[in-house]
């Protein structure tokens, strides 16, 4: 059985909410967090098969959370892409599986999640 759970990590909540209704038309269950912090809150309840991860954020960035999630043996096998409009500020980000700039090109994040969720 595969895995159909998304976690949103976006401190925007309009970016939020669109992103979560498109990936949630494509038969994903979505969670959101608004940042890093809540984002690895999240993931001691739920087991995503993807995270999609902004990088600016109050609390704890998207940075951060890469670093936690890296150093973490029991999260670190789970894939995360970064959404940004900065792609640049993530190319640094070792683990990235990949980068979504902003705005979002659906295809692009349906072709993302079809990836790692199928």
């Amino acid at each position: 059985m595969q895995c159909k759970n998304i976690l949103i990590i976006e401190d925007d909540a309009d970016i939020s909410e669109i992103l979560k209704f498109a990936i949630e038309l494509e038969g994903y269950t979505v969670y959101t967090a608004a940042n890093g912090q809540e984002g690895l809150e999240a993931l001691s309840k739920i087991e995503p098969c993807l995270i999609l991860l902004d990088l600016m954020m109050p609390i704890m960035d998207g940075w951060a959370f890469a670093e936690a999630l890296e150093k973490d043996p029991t999260l670190n096998k789970i894939p995360f892409v970064v959404i940004t409009a900065f792609a640049e500020s993530a190319i640094n980000i070792k683990k990235a599986r990949g980068i979504i700039k902003k705005p979002v090109e659906l295809e692009l994040l349906n072709s993302t999640l079809k990836k790692f969720c199928a």
